[in-house]
């Protein structure tokens, strides 16, 4: 380990007496260089973090430093302590300068006459040396582990697991949906910094472009994000948690080289992906045509069972999207969700579309996890595996009934509704105001034909209803048929007024 204050001070050979108190936290941090100087201002030569010593001539003539300003530079530079000889040039170390160390609290070491500055400097230049080749050896040590670890059955699990050994800290893997990918054997990420970190990660993520970033946890520490995979089809995220000790070049050697590996190891997959989504569609064409045996045997061999009946299709379109299907995240996705719950989702793609299968009542997670994506999609009344084809045209025909306002369309809405309810859903009340349009000025003609309507055209109840003699409802009536060019004395020349009328009610 480098050296520190306290090991110094514990040093016998070296005589450092302390002139100030200092503090644990003080005496235990690793000094990261010791150098000696008699300039009246060393700190444009210096770095943060070592043991300035000097014989005290900066205090003397022809300098004559003031001990307030030098001192003030040393800790604003972040010098951690000051070592002055006695017995050379000074008999004993300034008064004010012992103030000002004590009012800045930058801790002041008496430094023997019989002392070598150079057996101190050699001593903290020794110990960061062997620190740096500890670190080294460990590195090289882990990523070996590591290397080896890749080559086991499980290798992605158990490269994590050696990669959390190796930093002592928390390791997590996050799916290409941001769901947390739970990891035998390692402990994942604190309770307390859950939220914090699945949020960050939903940030990386959204970029959906390979990304590295460090995010500040909330004065608990740190945690460092890399996407895994290619730009454009992520496969996931890995969090590494930093607190206390840097990350200095050796750990993130460590971590870089895990994530080369199990960004090779997702990537080999990805020939494997390519075919079980082929597999999946050439099982909905088997399913569509009627073939449920062999599809059902086939999707039991690779993923567990199809869902159980009764069943609901969804057939989805991800809106706005630049991407390729097969590289969209939405597929991933639904892969995160069938694995968990096999048997509870059946999805596949189909042209742009994907089409989705689960137990009516129990979505498995569907809609939650294709919300962000941003699909619209339709889905189908409760059929049975025999009518998955109806089912399958009628997740089609609430699909084209979807909207920006209504994004996911059932089709017992659309059957609820009635065929009215239909004609509403095809936009026909535009249809319907153009019909109109000769009587748009007229509300009390409109009226008029609404309660003749309602009489079934029966002259008579429906003049009494409106207050008006029967021959001038039936002259407005005519009038009216003449404006809009429809014969009023038949049957669909009325179906068709009062379907204009109820379309265009306000």
């Amino acid at each position: 380990m480098p050296a520190d204050l306290r090991s110094l001070m514990a040093d016998p050979t070296f005589r450092l007496t302390p002139l100030a108190s200092v503090d644990e936290s003080t005496l235990a941090a690793p000094l990261a260089w010791a150098h000696n100087s008699d300039l009246p201002d060393p700190t444009p030569w210096l770095e943060p973090g070592g043991l300035l010593l000097t014989d005290g001539a900066p205090f003397l003539p022809p300098h004559s430093a003031d001990p307030g300003d030098y001192v003030a530079r040393l800790v604003g530079l972040g010098v951690r302590a000051l070592g002055v000889s006695v017995g050379i040039l000074l008999s004993e170390v300034p008064a004010p300068l012992i103030e000002q160390c004590a009012r800045h609290g930058l801790p002041l070491l008496e430094v023997s006459r019989e002392t070598p500055f150079m057996g101190i400097i050699k001593a903290v230049s020794d110990a960061t040396a062997a620190d740096e080749r500890a670190r080294l050896e460990r590195s090289l040590l882990a990523q070996r582990r590591v290397a080896r670890a890749a080559l086991r059955p499980d290798g992605l699990s158990a490269i994590l697991r050696e990669l959390e050994q190796a930093l002592q800290t928390w390791v997590a893997l996050f799916d290409a949906a941001g769901a947390r990918v739970l990891v035998p054997q390692t402990s994942g990420v604190p309770t307390a910094l859950e939220d914090d970190v699945s949020e960050a990660v939903g940030t990386v993520l959204a970029g959906r472009r390979a990304a590295a970033a460090r995010v500040s946890l909330g004065g608990v520490g740190e945690v460092m994000l890399q996407t895994l995979g290619q730009g454009g089809q992520l496969r996931g995220v890995l969090a590494v948690g930093i607190a206390g000790e840097s990350f200095d070049r050796a750990r993130q050697d460590l971590v870089d080289s895990v994530i080369a590996l199990a960004s090779i190891s997702l990537e080999q997959s990805s020939t494997l992906d390519i075919a079980r989504r082929r597999l999946r569609s050439g099982i909905l064409e088997l399913l569509a045509a009627g073939v449920t045996g062999v599809a059902g045997d086939t999707v039991r061999h690779l993923w567990g069972r199809l869902p159980a009946e009764p069943i609901r299709v969804a057939r989805l379109a991800v809106a706005h999207s630049d991407d390729a299907l097969d590289t969209h995240p939405l597929i991933p996705a639904l892969e995160v969700v069938a694995e968990k719950r096999p048997g509870a989702l059946f999805f596949a793609e189909q042209g742009e579309h994907v089409v989705a299968v689960f137990r009516d009542g129990d979505d498995a997670g569907l809609f939650d996890a294709a919300a962000p994506h941003g699909p619209t999609g339709g889905v189908s009344s409760r059929v049975g595996w025999d009518d998955f084809a109806v089912a399958l045209t009628e997740a089609r025909r609430a699909e084209e009934r979807s909207s920006a306002r209504q994004p996911v369309v059932f089709f017992d809405e659309l059957a609820g509704a009635g065929i009215l309810g239909h004609l509403e859903q095809t936009r026909a009340h535009e249809v319907a105001r153009h019909i109109l349009l000769p009587l748009a000025d007229d509300v009390e003609l409109r009226r008029i034909l609404e309660v003749w309507l309602e009489h079934n055209g029966s002259w008579g109840p429906a003049a009494d209803e409106l207050g008006i003699h029967r021959h001038t409802l039936r002259h407005r009536v005519d009038g009216a048929a003449v404006r809009l060019g429809l014969d009023l004395d038949g049957f669909a020349g009325r179906a068709e007024l009062w379907n204009a009328l109820q379309l265009t009610a306000e």
